[in-house]
């Protein structure tokens, strides 16, 4: 398709463009960037009017660090859903927004002022909190400029802070609604606590690593034994029945009086908060006897232990004790255990001080399982949740809570034996409370076996130490009482607002987010709101002094007083709270400031989060009418994070879930499927990968892959993908080349196009609604797929080599031409506008090169309209039967040009053998040589012979090779019978006429 002669060569009418093959994204891209802000796209977009509000709220990073993998994924995700929908003719809106308050801010400040010799507490609150202000003031900058760079669309003149004042005020109002509504409590219980940080975590703030732990088996004396007595009818009781009753009594009080019953724990350091064991009313418990004794085992010959049938062996064995050194004694049923009186391993040791000598409670509860340990727990309900709620539930938790462990893991300074050893040291490592106590219990020969365990440990995500659970007072939102908002419309209650939110007024992409939130939420404990820490949102509540938590007058409730709050906070922001005198000036003439105590803890930094719907969406002119957001976007952690904090808040203020959909994205991995670690070196940072490649490659290879789950990427993942890039930038380059100089004057309408051009307008009118569809439901792999395989397959390998003849041969006023310019002039602006949202420079390069000028941006603008009509179901049947039977041609003669029997595929003229009626049909109403790509092609129904090239796939139809006959034309190559026989020498009737 080239001529052979100079002055043909400068006849045909070949692809003019600049546009580079080598894109050079990494330079070009803040070109772009620049541009975008000079003409303000995002501005200009909000001038549209007549549109549908859509928003997308976004959850906000944390202002500390640089940008990693999943933040670029997260972003690029939400950028691909707003830009999408503006093109779908929304106002699509994106504020981006930040997470300033919390520990790990703080945890920096700390780190400053350690390394200067500071000491935190000496500092005034007022001046650390700026001082945290200005560090995440910082990072905002950095990290606004480096989500710019991934071509982030949005307000970023303009984002939501949570420590801007208007946002603090917002915070302390919305948690002042629990205040006013009745959910608000200040209870005491376990809490998930980390004693390096000082302060109550979250679920959210917690992950699970490996931890080596500490793990002993320790005896618990039987001191005493009782039995009610047992009830007889008058025919049953006789002395001889009497007696046989009394001496079975005296006969268990023998052999369980003396015994131990044996508990197994991975936290020793729980050991001197010891108040009761339980066991398990369904077990098979025996009383086993030590009958031989070797000397390095803590056991004696006599000894005798009470343990569940199930497990005795194995505790045998970590006491070394094999097989015929001990002997099963006796059943003993939970009826007798009841009976049982036991002491604490520390009752009566010299030095003690009394502190453990009351007997411990024991009874069944139904958390107790057979699978490890014993077939007993020992209970410490201040560091249990389990051991808590049943004595809650039992009325005794006045009985059973201690409070030994101070904030910073130390035991108190006055428990005998261990006072002021710690459970961690600073650092988060072992502290020597765990060795301490396992040593006491050795001396006074409370230990039965002890070891090491390797197990998952919950670990505080910010410091990556180990936390423990700790009965503290603190903050609570009840889930479960009546929300007294008059708002009930999904329930009474957070937890019944909640649920019925999930499953009534919200859509989950993919569907598996609302079954783990749900399981969630079903069986969430109070929300903790509070934290004992300097950098955030205070509580903005009084108490009484004196009063109980439990009094009806515990807490202050008063509008007025509310508002005051309110009012300082948006002029001052939330610092208001920490000034002298802000107490009395708070409550005013509410009542007496002398009888009431400030609280000054500050809220979970997940409230935070969780109320921006009502400064962002409610408050903001870009927000919503109703305060209720098209989309929530994050990461599947945020399941038990943001999205999950955001419905609790929402639902016991407005009633409600405060987004309609929820769409979630895996972790981002390693090309092995590992996690990325820096100890690996296996992290790859958005940063470099924009410097080698440019952002869209990185754009590209999000669209590619299947974000609901996890993801891979790594040097040869972003090669392919980088591949991929190449091929479809070669498609737009083959568009802008052909329509160079493109008018409307030669613009053909789609009824007198040719069959292949309609048919190219059909698969338009099949991808624009899968397109639509696909950004419609954030199913991006599915409409990059659908369209690259489109370019590159239904364009690039077969209409675009196909019409490369007609573009570059035929007449300027050939129907073909016209009409293949027509079609490639629709192809680029679905194709461009199709893929802005994924290539958001490439595309822009491609717009500008057809379309320069100050104002002009493919982002500016919608995916065009396509006509119903368009869609022709009859034709594209009749087609693919078309392009089954030029498969098997193609693959014929690439046989040939393989054994160098031909050169180029015009050199044949085949024979193709079709049984289908139909089909033959089908290829002898088109010009079938043109669609083959072949000088001239032969069509016959008859049987096709035994040397027929056939492919499998393709039943019925077989080619014959045979040579083109006649000449070779100088302009188009094709080899004819009339080459040479027109006015202008070595060409073909085509091209004599084109030339005039």
């Amino acid at each position: 398709m080239c001529a052979d002669t100079p002055e043909y060569k400068d006849t045909l009418t070949l692809p003019v463009t600049d546009f580079p093959m080598r894109a050079g994204l990494p330079k070009r891209e803040p070109e772009w960037l620049a541009r975008w802000e000079k003409i303000g796209v995002y501005d200009r977009l909000r001038e549209k009017e007549g549109r549908t509000p859509f928003v997308l709220h976004d959850g906000p990073p944390y202002a500390n660090g640089h940008l990693h993998i999943g933040h670029a994924l997260n972003k690029t995700i939400k950028d691909m859903i707003v830009r999408s929908h503006q093109m779908m003719g929304f106002d699509s809106r994106y504020v981006p927004g930040w997470d300033c308050h919390g520990l790990p801010i703080e945890w920096k400040i700390e780190e400053q002022y350690r390394k200067k010799g500071r000491d935190k507490d000496a500092v005034d609150v007022v001046d650390f909190r700026q001082e945290c202000r200005k560090f995440a003031a910082g990072w905002i900058d950095i990290q606004r400029e480096e989500f710019k760079r991934l071509g982030i669309t949005g307000n970023w003149a303009d984002p939501y802070l949570t420590m801007d004042f208007h946002a603090e005020r917002v915070i302390a109002e919305e948690f002042m609604k629990f205040l006013m509504n009745g959910t608000l409590y200040q209870g005491s219980k376990p809490v998930m606590w980390s004693p390096v940080e000082k302060t109550a975590l979250a679920e959210a703030e917690v992950e699970y690593h490996d931890k080596e732990s500490f793990t002993i088996w320790v005896k618990f004396k039987v001191t005493d034994f009782s039995l009610p007595d047992m009830v007889l009818s008058d025919e049953e009781e006789t002395d001889e029945t009497r007696g046989a009753v009394a001496l079975a009594k005296d006969a268990a009080a023998h052999d369980f009086i003396g015994a131990h019953v044996v508990i197994w724990t991975t936290t020793p350091w729980t050991i001197p908060s010891n108040k009761a064991v339980v066991f398990g009313e369904t077990f098979e418990y025996g009383l086993y006897e030590v009958t031989d004794c070797p000397d390095e085992c803590w056991a004696a010959k006599g000894d005798r232990f009470i343990l569940a049938d199930k497990l005795a062996a194995d505790v045998m064995a970590r006491a070394r004790l094999e097989p015929g050194k001990y002997r099963r004694v006796r059943n003993v049923t939970p009826a007798q255990l009841s009976g049982m009186t036991l002491h604490h391993p520390l009752a009566g040791a010299e030095g003690a001080n009394g502190e453990w000598d009351a007997a411990r409670d024991f009874r069944a509860a139904d958390f107790v399982t057979d699978e490890e340990g014993t077939g007993f727990v020992h209970c410490a309900p201040s560091h249990g949740m389990e051991e808590f709620e049943l004595y809650r539930d039992l009325g005794m938790l006045d009985q059973v809570i201690t409070y030994n462990v101070m904030d910073d893991g130390s035991f108190r300074a006055d428990l005998p034996f261990f006072g002021g050893t710690y459970i961690l040291n600073r650092k988060g490592g072992e502290g020597d409370a765990n060795k301490t106590v396992i040593d006491k219990l050795a001396s006074v020969g409370g230990l039965l076996a002890r070891g090491k365990i390797k197990h998952s440990y919950p670990h505080s995500w910010r410091s990556k130490a180990p936390i423990i659970y700790r009965n503290t007072p603190q903050w609570f939102v009840s889930v479960d009482r009546e929300v007294g908002d008059g708002q009930d419309e999904m329930g009474k209650t957070i937890r019944t607002r909640a649920l019925n939110s999930i499953d009534q007024l919200v859509k989950w992409w993919p569907q598996t987010g609302r079954n783990r939130l749900y399981s969630m939420i079903e069986a969430r404990p109070d929300w903790v709101l509070s934290r004992q820490r300097a950098w955030g949102v205070p509580l903005t509540c009084f108490v009484k002094k004196g009063a109980l938590p439990t009094d009806p007058d515990y807490l202050l409730r008063d509008p007025a007083v509310n508002a005051r709050v309110a009012e300082s906070f948006e002029a001052e922001g939330a610092d208001a709270w920490y000034k002298d005198g802000a107490k009395e000036r708070f409550i005013g003439d509410a009542a007496s400031p002398d009888d009431y105590e400030q609280v000054f803890d500050v809220l979970d930094v997940w409230f935070d989060s969780g109320s921006t719907h009502a400064f962002v969406l409610r408050d903001r002119e870009d927000g919503t009418p109703d305060g209720i957001a098209d989309v929530y976007m994050e990461g599947t952690d945020q399941h038990r994070g943001w999205f999950h904090s955001s419905l609790l808040q929402a639902c016991g203020t407005k009633g409600r879930a405060p987004y309609k959909n929820v769409v979630t994205h895996g972790f981002t991995l390693d090309e092995k499927g590992m996690k990325m670690s820096k100890s690996l070196g296996n992290t790859i940072v958005p940063e470099q990968v924009v410097k080698q490649y440019g952002a869209d490659i990185l754009r590209l290879w999000v669209a590619q892959t299947d974000y609901t789950v996890d993801q891979r990427i790594g040097p040869e993942i972003l090669k392919g993908v980088a591949d991929s890039y190449r091929r479809l930038r070669n498609t737009m380059r083959f568009m802008l080349g052909n329509l160079h100089e493109f008018d409307e004057a030669e613009r053909v309408d789609a009824t007198d196009m040719p069959e292949l051009e309609r048919w190219v307008l059909h698969r338009l009118a099949e991808l624009d609604h899968v397109v639509r569809e696909g950004y419609k439901t954030f199913d991006f792999q599915g409409v990059f797929s659908a369209v690259f395989n489109f370019a590159t397959v239904d364009l690039s390998s077969f209409y675009f080599d196909i019409r490369k003849d007609a573009l570059y041969c035929d007449g300027a006023d050939s129907r073909n031409r016209r009409a293949a310019r027509t079609v490639l002039d629709i192809l680029f602006h679905r194709l461009t506008t199709w893929l802005a949202p994924v290539l958001v420079f490439t595309m822009e390069d491609v717009w500008l090169e057809r379309f320069p000028g100050d104002d002009s941006s493919v982002h500016l603008v919608d995916f065009p309209d396509t006509p119903a009509d368009w869609l022709d179901e009859p034709l594209a049947a009749k087609w693919s039967g078309i392009r089954k039977a030029r498969r098997v041609v193609t693959a014929a003669l690439e046989v040939q040009r393989r054994d160098k029997v031909i050169g180029a595929s015009l050199e044949a003229a085949p024979v193709v053998h079709v049984r289908d009626k139909d089909i033959l049909a089908a290829l002898k109403s088109v010009n079938f040589a043109d669609i083959a790509i072949t000088s001239s092609v032969s069509l016959t129904n008859d049987p096709l012979p035994s040397e027929a090239f056939r492919l499998p796939e393709v039943e019925g139809v077989g080619v014959v090779f045979e040579k083109a006959s006649g000449e070779k034309c100088q302009r188009c190559w094709k080899i004819l019978p009339d080459v040479g026989s027109h006015d202008h020498a070595g060409t073909c009737g085509r091209c004599d006429k084109a030339l005039g």
